[in-house]
Formats: C-alpha cells, sequence, structure tokens
C-alpha cells in the first residue's frame, strides 16, 4: 500500500536494508532468535517498524509502538551507525529519539492515548487496520509487559499455573 502523503519517503524507507548482506547472522536472525519469533514474522515487524517510523515523520503527535515493533526499534538502536546515520540521518532527515516510560498510572494513561492515536493514523495513511497479530489492542498491548531477558541454554521456561479460588 502507497500511502499519498510523502511517497518519496515512504519509498526510501521501505527500501532502508536493515540486513547486512555480508552479514552470516542477519538483524532479522538476531530479532527472530531474540523474541523467539519464526523468521517470517520477524520480517513482518521489520516492515510494521518501518511504517510505524514513517508515521513519526508525518505528525508532530507523540506515538506509540506495539511492542513486537518496540522490539525492533531496540534492536536497531544497538546498530548505531545503522540507525542514527544510515537511517535517520539518510533516509529520514532527522533524529527520531525513544523515549521510556518513567511508569504510573500518568504514565501509563498517557502511552495507552498515544497507542490508540498511532492505530487511528496507521489506518489513516495506510487505508487499512494494523495487523493485530503485531498491533494488538490497547488492554493487551499495556498489560504483558513484565519482560526478562533469559539464556534458554541454561534455562527452562515454565508458565506459571494459575488457581482458581473455589466460591
Amino acid at each position: 500500500m502507497m500511502p499519498v502523503r510523502q511517497p518519496d519517503l515512504w519509498n526510501r524507507i521501505r527500501r532502508f536494508e536493515l540486513d547486512d548482506p555480508t552479514a552470516a547472522f542477519s538483524f532479522t536472525d538476531r530479532l527472530a532468535r531474540e523474541n523467539g519469533w519464526p523468521l517470517e514474522y520477524a520480517l513482518r515487524a521489520v516492515l510494521e517498524y518501518k511504517k510505524f517510523m514513517f508515521l513519526l515523520c508525518l505528525t508532530e503527535q507523540s506515538l506509540t509502538p506495539s511492542d513486537q515493533v518496540d522490539q525492533v526499534w531496540h534492536l536497531h538502536l544497538l546498530y548505531t551507525r545503522s540507525y542514527w546515520l544510515d537511517f535517520c540521518e539518510q533516509v529520514l532527515g532527522r533524529p527520531i529519539h525513544h523515549g521510556p516510560t518513567r511508569g504510573g498510572d500518568a504514565e501509563r494513561g498517557k502511552f495507552n492515548d498515544w497507542y490508540g492515536r498511532t492505530k487511528a493514523l496507521y489506518q489513516e495513511v495506510f487505508g487499512a487496520a494494523a495487523p493485530a497479530d503485531i498491533w494488538p489492542d490497547n488492554e493487551t498491548r499495556f498489560r504483558d509487559v513484565n519482560f526478562r531477558r533469559v539464556n534458554l541454554s541454561a534455562f527452562w521456561l515454565l508458565p506459571k499455573l494459575r488457581f482458581r479460588r473455589k466460591t
């Protein structure tokens, strides 16, 4: 889908390659491994990240990514030269800073509002709703946020059992 607004910018963003063709272990390989995603899903998340960055360039309002898009953004920030010089400076023509939450109820409400605005702008610009498997509803987006990095070759992960009280 070609957005009506700033098609040249969208084409530059869309064509930007996060994967170094000379690397044995690519950006999307790492993204998939670190998040436990199939490679196809990681590639889709990268496209959604590019769409999010495009939206940030179209508006002065603050926006919030889905967690999946945020994972792509966090990893891209680690590739500092690619992010700051190649992407922000040369493709976007401006810096895009990542601002984390300060915590608390006011921040939760603010980011919840921004996430809703992001999805509305996405619909307006791209002419379709954001894919729900990458952009879940607000409740889901902000419910599961207690993450830890875990070495899966050293630890097993088991889901917590949930007990219901008898009434």
